[in-house]
Parts: C-alpha cells; sequence; structure tokens
C-alpha cells in the first residue's frame, strides 16, 4: 500500500507536521509530491500538500485515504525539503512555508458555507482559455443563406484570417450560434487557445537603447566572471560576494555567469530589489535570453504572474527575474542565484515566515551544488564580514567603471552653514548653480529626497504640539496637495488644521519636506532661474505618483524622451537607473535616517549616498554630485563622499563588536501588541521571564534584553512591546527559542511573532 506525507493548509504551530494517508489506487498516477490534495480530518475535510510519498506505510493502523487531487503539482521534493528548513530556520508554520512555493492567486481551499458545514472552493486566478474561430475545410465551398447575415459576417472575418470569439462578438454582437451553426457544417472551427497576460517587460527601446553585448569584458569584469565560473566549476553551494562600484559592468558578469550555466542544461534566478526592477532592467535580461527569461514582480497584475508561475512550471522558462518571491518559483534544476543590490532591506520578509532571502538562496544553493553570487555596489556588512571569516565566500572587487569614466565628484554642503549665513531654500547655492548649469547644457539631473525616516510633520511654535495619529504613536505626515495630514502606517486622515489645536496659535510650522513640496519649490526655482518658456519637465517618482498599474514604466520613459529633464524622487531612484545623459544628482537631506534608532541607520546613510551618486556621469559626460545635510561631520556621510568604505566599516564594525550587533551576533525579535496596552506589557514581561530562564539553562552564551515598547509604540491603534535576543554567531537561535515560542500559552488579546534575524528594532 502506498501512503502520503501531507501538510494541512491549516497555518497555526498545533498541525505543523505531516499526517500520513493512503494514496488509493486509483489516484496513485496523479499524487506526486507538490500537489494539493483533498483529505478527512476530524469531523471535516480539509486541503492539504503532499511532502513526500513511501511504498508502504509506516503506520499498523489503518489510514484514512486521500479523497481527490486538486492540482498539479506546485513543488518539487527540492521545494518541500525548503519548505522545512524554512520552518525550522525561522519558526514557522510549515504550511505558511509551502505558501512560498504555491501558485500567485492562491490554492484551493475549504471555507465553511452558510449551513456551517465545508465546501471546496478553488482560486479565481489561473489559465485565460481564449476561444479562436478559424478556417475549416468548407469555407470557401459552403454558399450562405441570404438572410444568414451574421453567418456571413463571421466568414468574412475568417477569410481574413485567425479571430478570437472575442472580437467578433465585440464587431457583430451575439455570434456563439452564427458559430456553432457553421461549425457544424466544417466552414469554421473553434479552437480553445492559452491567452498569456501582460508579462511585466518593455521592448528596451521605449525606455532608452537595447542593451548590446560588449566586445570584449574590462580586466575588473574578467577577474568577477573568472571568481564565479570557478565557483560554478566546484559546484559545492559556494558565495561569491562581487562589490562592483555603480557602472561597473556587474550585469554583463551575471549575463555571461548565466550563459556558463545554460549552457550545462542548469537554470538561473536573479533576484533584485522591487524599486530596482525596472523595465531597463528586464530589457537587458531579455535581451540577451529573449522568450526563456520569466518576469515576476508586484506591479503586476495578479493574472500576469500567474501565467508567468505557470510558464516556470511548464518548463518554458530557463531564466527568472523577479523580487524575492521568485526564489520560491517552481523553476527546475537551479544551478545559479544571482542577488543584485544584496544589501537591501526588501530581501527581508516581513510575515511569517520571515526569511533572509540572502541565508534561504544559500542553503538552496548548498543542496544543488549551484552557486550564489552577492553582488552591490554597496555590500551589506553581513555579506562583506562573510567574504572574510568564511571558507566558503570569496570576495572580488569592480573598482572602476565599465566604459572608463570617472567616477563622480561628491561635494558635502553643510545645510547648518547655509542656514547661519541667511538661506532658507531647501536648495543650497552651489546646487541650485550647478541645477542651472547642466539643464542650460542640454543635460539631465536627478534629485533624490531622503524620506526613509520620519517624514514631515507639523509643529507649533507656541506650545510644541505636534498632530498626532488617533491609532498609531507616531506624528501624522503633512501633505501639501490636498492640505491634508495623513498616518503613513494606519491610512488616518484629517484636515490640516490652520491653528494650533492646543493653543490656538497660527504659528504652526512645517519641519521636513515631502515630494509634493520639493516639487513645487523646484518648479518655482527653474522657472525663475531658466524663464517659464524653458519649459523644463519636472518627473516625481514617490509612492503616489506610481501607485497605478504601469506607472513607474510611464515615468521612466517620459524622463528618457525629454532633451532634458530633472527626476524627482524618493529611494526608488536611486538604484537601477541607467541614463547616459544624467550629469548632476542632488540628495536633498541626506542624514534623516541618522537620526533613527536603529542600529543600522549609518550604513544605510553610507549606501545611499554611494548608490544614487552613481546615477550621474555614466555615460562620456562628466557627473556631480551634491550631498546636503545638517550632520556634515557624519562619518557615513563622510566616507560615502570619498567612496572610502574602510574608512566606515572599521569605526562602525568595531562600534558593532561592542554593543553585540550582527555580523558578531545573531538576533531574535520578540514582538508582542494588541489592542490593551496593559495585557500586552503583562504578556511581553511573561515572555521574557520564560525566554531569560529557558536560556539561562543553555549556557551563559545567551543575552535577553528586558521587554520595553518599541521605538514606534502604537500602530494602528495596536500597542507594541518587544524582546531582544542575542547569541553567538554560530549558535542556532531558532532552536534555542522553539520550545518556549511553540509551547506558549495562547493569549486572545495579544499577538506574539517571532523574527529571527530582523532587518530593524523600529
Amino acid at each position: 500500500m502506498r501512503s502520503a506525507q501531507v501538510v494541512l493548509d491549516i497555518p497555526t504551530q498545533a498541525l505543523d507536521a505531516p499526517y500520513t494517508y493512503e494514496v488509493p489506487p486509483q489516484l496513485a498516477e496523479q499524487v506526486r509530491i507538490g500537489c494539493a490534495v483533498q483529505v478527512p480530518f476530524g469531523g471535516r475535510k480539509a486541503v492539504g500538500f503532499v511532502m513526500g510519498l513511501e511504498d508502504e506505510a509506516r503506520s499498523d493502523r489503518a489510514l484514512k485515504p486521500i479523497e481527490q487531487v486538486l492540482s498539479k503539482p506546485y513543488f518539487n521534493e527540492m521545494g518541500a525539503r525548503c519548505a522545512v528548513f524554512l520552518a525550522e530556520r525561522y519558526v514557522a508554520p510549515l504550511s505558511a512555508c509551502i505558501r512560498l512555493f504555491t501558485p500567485p492567486g492562491g490554492v484551493p481551499r475549504m471555507v465553511r458555507d452558510r449551513f456551517g458545514g465545508w465546501k471546496l472552493t478553488q482560486p479565481t486566478i489561473g489559465e485565460v482559455d481564449d476561444r479562436w474561430v478559424v478556417a475549416g475545410p468548407e469555407l470557401n465551398r459552403y454558399q450562405v443563406r441570404k438572410n444568414a447575415a451574421k453567418q456571413r459576417a463571421v466568414m468574412e472575418a475568417v477569410r481574413q484570417g485567425d479571430v478570437r470569439m472575442a472580437e467578433l462578438t465585440l464587431e457583430y454582437g451575439a455570434v456563439s450560434g452564427a458559430v456553432a451553426a457553421l461549425a457544424k457544417k466544417d466552414v469554421v472551427r473553434v479552437e480553445h487557445r492559452r491567452r498569456m497576460r501582460g508579462d511585466g517587460s518593455t521592448p528596451a527601446a521605449r525606455v532608452q537603447h537595447a542593451y548590446q553585448r560588449p566586445a570584449s569584458l574590462t580586466a575588473c569584469q574578467a577577474e568577477a566572471l573568472d571568481a564565479i565560473e570557478a565557483a560554478q566549476y566546484r559546484a559545492d553551494g559556494s558565495v561569491v560576494v562581487v562589490d562592483g562600484v555603480t557602472g561597473s559592468g556587474k550585469t554583463e558578469v551575471y549575463l555571461r555567469a548565466i550563459e556558463a550555466e545554460l549552457a550545462r542544461g542548469r537554470t538561473a534566478i536573479v533576484l533584485v530589489p522591487e524599486i530596482s526592477l525596472t523595465p531597463q532592467t528586464v530589457a537587458r535580461f531579455r535581451s540577451r535570453f529573449g522568450d526563456t527569461v520569466a518576469v515576476m514582480h508586484s506591479r503586476m497584475s495578479m493574472g500576469e504572474r500567474y501565467d508567468q508561475w505557470d510558464l516556470i512550471r511548464e518548463g518554458q522558462a530557463r531564466v527568472v527575474v523577479g523580487a524575492r518571491s521568485a526564489l520560491f518559483t517552481p523553476l527546475e534544476n537551479v544551478g545559479l542565484v544571482v542577488i543584485d543590490e544584496e544589501h537591501e532591506t526588501t530581501y527581508k520578509q516581513e510575515s511569517a515566515p520571515r526569511y533572509v532571502s540572502r541565508d534561504v538562496a544559500a542553503w538552496m544553493m548548498r543542496q544543488t551544488g549551484g552557486t550564489l553570487v552577492l553582488g552591490s555596489a554597496t555590500p551589506s556588512i553581513e555579506a562583506l564580514y562573510g567574504a572574510r571569516t568564511r571558507p566558503d565566500w570569496s570576495f572580488v572587487s569592480m573598482p572602476t567603471r565599465a566604459n572608463g569614466s570617472p567616477l563622480p565628484k561628491v561635494d558635502v554642503i553643510d545645510m547648518a552653514a547655509e542656514f547661519a549665513s541667511g538661506s532658507r531654500s531647501m536648495f543650497s547655492g552651489r546646487l541650485r548653480r550647478a541645477l542651472t548649469e547642466e539643464l542650460e547644457a542640454g543635460h539631465k539631473a536627478v534629485l533624490l529626497l531622503n524620506q526613509r525616516g520620519f517624514a514631515s510633520f507639523l509643529l507649533c511654535r507656541d506650545c510644541g504640539f505636534v498632530p498626532e495619529c488617533v491609532n498609531c504613536s507616531t506624528s501624522l505626515t503633512f501633505h501639501e496637495r490636498g492640505n491634508k495630514l495623513v498616518c503613513h502606517h494606519c491610512g488616518y486622515t484629517v484636515a490640516a488644521p490652520a491653528t494650533c489645536p492646543e493653543c490656538d496659535s497660527p504659528y504652526l510650522k512645517r519641519f521636513g519636506a515631502g515630494t509634493q513640496r520639493v516639487e513645487a519649490e523646484l518648479r518655482a526655482l527653474l522657472d525663475a532661474e531658466l524663464g517659464v518658456e524653458a519649459e523644463i519637465p519636472v518627473v516625481r517618482m514617490d509612492a503616489d505618483t506610481t501607485a497605478a498599474k504601469g506607472a513607474h514604466q510611464r515615468l521612466l520613459e517620459s524622463f528618457a524622451a525629454a532633451p532634458r529633464a530633472v527626476l524627482l524622487g524618493t529611494q526608488m531612484i536611486a538604484k537601477g537607473l541607467d541614463f547616459d545623459d544624467v550629469t548632476l544628482v542632488g540628495v536633498i537631506n541626506a542624514d534623516t535616517q541618522l537620526h533613527l534608532p536603529d542600529y543600522r541607520a549609518p550604513e544605510r546613510t553610507f549606501d545611499l549616498i554611494e548608490q544614487v551618486a552613481g546615477r550621474a556621469g555614466r555615460g562620456a559626460l562628466p557627473g556631480r554630485v551634491f550631498v546636503q545635510t545638517y550632520e556634515a561631520d557624519s562619518i557615513a556621510i563622510r566616507a560615502a563622499a570619498a567612496y572610502d568604505r574602510e574608512a566606515f566599516l572599521r569605526p562602525e564594525l568595531e562600534k558593532r563588536r561592542i554593543l553585540g550587533y550582527p555580523p558578531f551576533v545573531r538576533m531574535a525579535n520578540i514582538l508582542a501588541w494588541g489592542k490593551d496596552e496593559g495585557a500586552v506589557r503583562a504578556e511581553a514581561e511573561r515572555l521574557y521571564k520564560q525566554m531569560r530562564d529557558h536560556l539561562a539553562s543553555q549556557g551563559p552564551t545567551w543575552k535577553v534584553l528586558a521587554a520595553t515598547p518599541c521605538v514606534i509604540a502604537r500602530v494602528r491603534g495596536n500597542f507594541r512591546w518587544h524582546i531582544v535576543v542575542k547569541g553567538e554567531p554560530h549558535l542556532d537561535i531558532a532552536a534555542a527559542l522553539r520550545d518556549v515560542f511553540v509551547g506558549r500559552k495562547v493569549n486572545a488579546s495579544v499577538n506574539v511573532a517571532l523574527d529571527i534575524d530582523p532587518v530593524d528594532l523600529l
């Protein structure tokens, strides 16, 4: 008798182990690893996923049979093992980990009906099956009746070529009867053809010239490719850290490494941060690998993502380019994973399972004998430390640009000195003059507004009152357009008051600057300096302007098409853009995130400046970069301006070693939240005592910090407390915490989440 190990699609730790079911003989050919199946469970029916198959059952008990197979396999044996790894490493429900491998649009599930029973529902997203009307053998011989106008219209349309039924209906109204009558007489045939929804790509020429294969590699590129190919030859799961300045040609190195992998008969995955997954990026890979490239990212519709996922499952794709979820697509025989801009925090999943893409990809490549490439102009401290200390990691540097152009000079502008000299503009004198000069010369500029931090807010200069969200412990962000205050955590919105609600003072001052306000002041500056008739386009890219589908692409296209223009945006413009005619980059406020109580704040500031500086001078024209800051003496800012990473790393690593932060420790953050502040505090303190006592019994290598309110202590009406646990890097922090976390008594009024390897503690 054959049996199957089935994990129920019920996300709870209590049902986290596979259950054994009999595979009925009539289903033996259909039941495979990765299938969704319907099984009996207790007094109900449930959906589960097949994780393993055995020829003989291990149990002496009579097994309940699988009732029906609900899908083709979503994943293979490797995917099943990876789901178990994720569940163990990040202490997450196994069913939630399996869900990472399922198609966009969902899977079959059991829902309660109005009578209290259970019924099976199918996902709403699937294949689009179009009906096409094509010529039959009797098309040119059949004599249609004079009064059969619709049949005659259908025949005339088909004589011009194959036509979709939907198009015939749109043109002539209801034609199904006419088509059916013609089909019976073999005048036409109706074929079912799958229609692929948009794939998220765009022709390269619509954004910039098509990406051409260079005739030869630079010395730096050749060295990087040699290091990767050496790791590919070893086929032992090695990791290669590629430290390449912006414009050094890392993408060409990736492309050639992928070519080598495809030549071996294997496949490749390229992960790109969501904000860097631009049409330019996609076009580069499609120009080299054509229709064998599948694309996965959140700006695509659910149907588009499903079609791309299904193409991968059917084996029609050999290269997958996408955001972090692309790691779990059903691509077979993966031999190479490239994580571009690997320092980006978006590679960390913020909901269960809270995985780190880099670590999951490294595990995958060890299992398959593949190679992991971590590329960035600003590699993370963890990646740099790993390359220096781990025998299976290697490091290669690409310090020069591929076209030989120098890195742009970076000028740090002390805005405190500007203010002291009487200037009240958000644009320093040097930036204003440089902007005018470059635009007059017919060039383009990029201005970055660093908003990763606390955004613009109102403050009463008489009593100090700051409007805060009624649901969250954060100040409300002022929006120029609409004159409103908005909470960016829960969406609460209220009209901006004309006077202070506390003291009725009219002196409400705006602190900070949003992109709308910067756009208005920039427009006024350009009109004053160059004249209204110059009509310099200002293309604004932020969360508001890119919210609509396709907006990101359209904005970049408009910037590319303009003879001279300014691109103004938030962090999304700091990377992934390659325009030869951008000669000026300005950072409006470089230091906002330096004030965040986050141990990664200096590193993120350093990364941001180096990344955005790389947008300037990428072609034949030289570039200039101006960084405005009130923290002109910051080591992170000064080191980034000098392109001197070691000057930043030396004190930063020493500080992290002393304070006990990664890479010198592994951390876990236990978060508790709920509507009742007292209950949240009590639960957090109870968990702290449990963690402290449990880890004390395992030796002195663990450190448990007392329960405290989070920096953002209230979000969406929920009060938030957390406990931080630290251990030596080689320790299994998940195993140490699993017993306490899984075995804890559930508190109905307080939610608790465990985050292994958190990227911030806010």
